[in-house]
């Protein structure tokens, strides 16, 4: 089950708002809702959390690129929400695969690759990528310091994370009220 806020930033303080994320297929799409709750261009937090097992934070400020943090990688990659951060973080491609098809040949190797027998030994045995993902934190560690949060804190943080992160921001009580 997953957990999912935005914590808007005015000038009044912060302003939380739990988010469907049905709609939610890529990274541009959870941008945009991100920037469509935006005051004034202001910070804009989204906060994904599953049941303990991972958290993500994405920060948008105005028309720049998001910054993002993924607590557990391998973890986060294994659901559908946590694999959109981990794509763009690890370098992945979130469009559908099957656009790539056409540069296939029918014994899936790519035109012009030779075949490579050991190519299941590198993906395992399950034949799930997300295996080569690796565990533990990533992405930008710096994501909340200049909001009262430093790398150290953001990394030692394990269960009720955001929660812990709404109140180093000085908005515990707003996100309570959409939790």
């Amino acid at each position: 089950m997953y957990f999912a806020a935005l914590l808007a930033r005015t000038q009044d303080g912060w302003e939380a708002s739990d988010t469907e994320l049905d709609d939610v297929e890529t990274l541009s799409d959870l941008t945009d809702l991100a920037r469509d709750a935006s005051v004034d261009e202001d910070t804009v937090l989204v906060f994904i959390e599953q049941e303990d097992a991972w958290f993500g934070v994405l920060r948008v400020e105005g028309e720049e690129d998001p910054r993002i943090f993924v607590s557990d990688a391998a973890a986060a990659a294994r659901s559908s929400y946590g694999e959109i951060l981990t794509n763009e973080l690890l370098g992945g491609d979130d469009d559908d695969p099957a656009d790539d098809l056409d540069t296939l040949d029918l014994d899936g190797t790519e035109d012009g690759e030779p075949e490579d027998d050991d190519a299941d030994d590198e993906v395992g045995e399950s034949g799930s990528a997300a295996e080569l993902v690796p565990a533990g934190p990533v992405g930008d560690r710096d994501i909340l310091m200049d909001l009262g949060l430093s790398e150290k804190e953001l990394l030692a943080l394990d269960t009720d994370a955001l929660l812990e992160i709404a109140d180093a921001l000085g908005a515990a009580e707003v996100l309570e009220t959409v939790r």
